[in-house]
């Protein structure tokens, strides 16, 4: 906590919060229509000087409003009905908290090795994982997807946090036979329960960067708000690429400036 309290006294320059700022706005856009948007904001959290540990607290928070503004917008166009995600949002958030719990009980000299390895295997992921295929049938139970695979998946989002959203579509793509525009929608709810669930814990532990969060809470804002109505008139699989890119770069930025 002395750590924490000295680096607050410290600030963010002008430059690295416009930095956050518009990674911030990028990562909710990219965030709200493919998922993966975490692969800019920690590394850029990082790479900025801040405390592992913090990053991902922080993260959580400019995080969850950006999924809790894309879930509302989606309830509230009827893209997702709140009877068929409400169990699959407390699965989510129950492992989002048992991980959020485990990682910070970890050194954080083994999260700055952690970190640039899974931001690497993810983006390596993005790029080269086949474009999902819809399942004529579900291949997994109404009840087996809800009590492990969400909770599964939960619990990654909250030890790490990168791509959860992308998984969750995926999930609901391969395992529940929902097209990928539908399993993106419900993607969308459980990854702001997995958010808010991890953020309640980081809370709790002080590990949150107020300044940088405040920043970046604006900026995903505006990027998950247009994000949220532009989700079905874009392809989310056209920015693959894009996502690719950007994470590579600040995976670049992170291991160059460590």
């Amino acid at each position: 906590m002395a750590q924490l309290g000295s680096y607050i006294s410290d600030g963010l320059s002008v430059h690295l919060m416009v930095f956050l700022f518009l990674v911030a706005c990028v990562a909710g856009l990219i965030d709200t229509l493919a998922g993966g948007g975490g692969l800019l904001t920690v590394p850029a959290l990082i790479s900025s000087g801040i405390p592992p540990l913090i990053a991902l607290g922080t993260n959580k928070f400019q995080g969850s409003v950006g999924s809790a503004t894309a879930s509302f917008v989606m309830l509230r166009n009827h893209r997702v009905r709140w009877a068929d995600v409400r169990r699959l949002m407390a699965g989510s958030l129950i492992g989002a908290m048992l991980g959020t719990l485990l990682v910070q009980q970890l050194d954080t000299r083994w999260l700055s090795f952690i970190v640039p390895l899974v931001l690497a295997l993810i983006a390596l992921y993005f790029l080269f994982s086949p474009r999902p295929r819809q399942m004529a049938h579900p291949r997994c139970s109404d009840r087996l997807y809800r009590r492990l695979v969400v909770p599964l998946i939960g619990a990654y989002d909250g030890f790490f946090g990168p791509g959860t959203g992308s998984f969750f579509a995926l999930a609901g793509v391969s395992l529940r036979g929902q097209s990928l525009v539908d399993a993106t929608a419900v993607a969308k709810t459980l990854n702001c329960a997995s958010n808010v669930a991890s953020l309640v814990v980081f809370l709790a532990a002080g590990h949150i960067l107020w300044s940088a969060a405040l920043v970046m809470l604006t900026g995903q804002l505006i990027g998950a708000w247009v994000g949220a109505h532009a989700l079905f008139r874009i392809n989310p699989n056209y920015l693959r690429y894009l996502v690719v890119i950007m994470s590579l770069s600040m995976l670049a930025r992170y291991l160059w400036l460590s």
